[in-house]
């Protein structure tokens, strides 16, 4: 990983932006990296993603900070809540210098609806430490991050298996 390290911003409206950056993960861990993965919006369920950083727990932190879906809370304070304790966490993680890669899956909707200003986001990522790589995960990234990544991928979604009824699935969707 560079000296100064990269963001990089996986976004659009495709399927494949969790799955990339955990990915990504794992390719750091083989590396050596120590790595942090915070999720924001993903809920409690065990993902296939989480039980394999699990196995690599040596090098692989995973957090799961969400509360499950945004548009479909019932509480949204509750959301807000878990999403700045989630966004305390990944300050400490960033600031710390102590990992190769931190993971900020699902970030973008912490922006879009305003419970994080961008500014300060932003702030947080030029300022952290040399060498400490960040992934962005999710749809619709503003402008100024967008701006301030070195790498950014869109998803595009052209088919999707819900627009024909299958149902999502273990080792596929989760």
């Amino acid at each position: 990983m560079g000296k100064q390290g990269v963001i990089m911003v996986n976004t659009g409206n495709g399927k494949g932006k969790t799955t990339a950056a955990f990915g990504q993960a794992l390719r750091a861990a083989g590396h050596g990296f120590p790595v942090c993965v915070i999720q924001f919006i993903k809920g409690k369920w065990q993902t296939g993603e989480a039980r394999a950083a699990a196995e690599c727990s040596e090098l692989i932190e995973l957090h799961v900070r969400g509360t499950g879906f945004t548009w479909a809370a019932e509480d949204r304070d509750e959301v807000k809540k878990a999403a700045l304790q989630g966004w305390k966490l990944a300050r400490t993680k960033i600031e710390s210098g102590r990992y190769g890669l931190v993971v900020l899956d699902e970030f973008t909707y912490l922006l879009n609806y305003g419970i994080i200003a961008e500014k300060e986001a932003l702030d947080v990522l030029r300022a952290r430490p040399a060498g400490v790589n960040v992934v962005i995960t999710g749809r619709a990234a503003g402008p100024g991050l967008l701006a301030l990544a070195d790498i950014v991928t869109e998803m595009r979604e052209i088919k999707h298996g819900y627009g024909s009824g299958v149902k999502a699935g273990k080792g596929v969707e989760f």
